[in-house]
This record gives C-alpha cells, sequence and structure tokens, in this order.
C-alpha cells in the first residue's frame, strides 16, 4: 500500500492564553519541491486541512532540502466553530494540542 502524500509539515506552533493555537510554522508542499518556512493562523491551518491536505508534525533534516523526519499527523475533530486540533488523542478540555510539535 502506497503512503499519503504529505502536503504540509509543521515544524513548531504557538498557542494563546486559552489554549487555542495561534500561530504554526512549517512547510507547504509546491509541486515536487517545498516552500521556504511559513507562518499559519488557526483558520488558515484549519482551512488546509479541511480541504483534505495531510499536515503532519516534523522537522527538516539538515542539508537534505526537501527531507522531513516526520512523526504525527494533525486531525480535526468538532463541528464549526467548535474545532480541535491535535495529533494523538483528542483532548478533553477542548483546548488545540499537536503533541511533538515545539512552541516557539
Amino acid at each position: 500500500m502506497a503512503e499519503k502524500k504529505i502536503d504540509g509539515v509543521i515544524e513548531a506552533v504557538r498557542y494563546t492564553t486559552d489554549g487555542k493555537l495561534n500561530l504554526a510554522r512549517g512547510y507547504l508542499r509546491r509541486g515536487a519541491t517545498w516552500s521556504d518556512r511559513v507562518l499559519l493562523n488557526r483558520e488558515e491551518l484549519l482551512e488546509e486541512i479541511k480541504t483534505g491536505k495531510n499536515w503532519v508534525i516534523g522537522q527538516r533534516v539538515i542539508y537534505m532540502a526537501g527531507t522531513f523526519e516526520t512523526t504525527l499527523p494533525v486531525q480535526v475533530k468538532g463541528s464549526k466553530g467548535q474545532e480541535v486540533i491535535f495529533t494523538s488523542q483528542q483532548p478533553q478540555d477542548n483546548r488545540d494540542n499537536l503533541e511533538g510539535a515545539p512552541v516557539f
């Protein structure tokens, strides 16, 4: 079975005081290559995931161009306006939790 294509990699995040994602720093796939670092706010990341793009937590491998070490897939659950962004287990307190992504 073929591995699912990765459309974006999140390398670090910033949360608001109420636990929601404020900014995600990462890379976007641009055809066969990858973008420079980009900053996505919560709404932009939610839109990317809702359109079916596959995002993961990871880091770029030094001196290896478009090679990444990836860990967990990013998921979204909840109704419109109440979405929760998470990686491994859905948090019970409606706070976003991207486990494995350091805070910047």
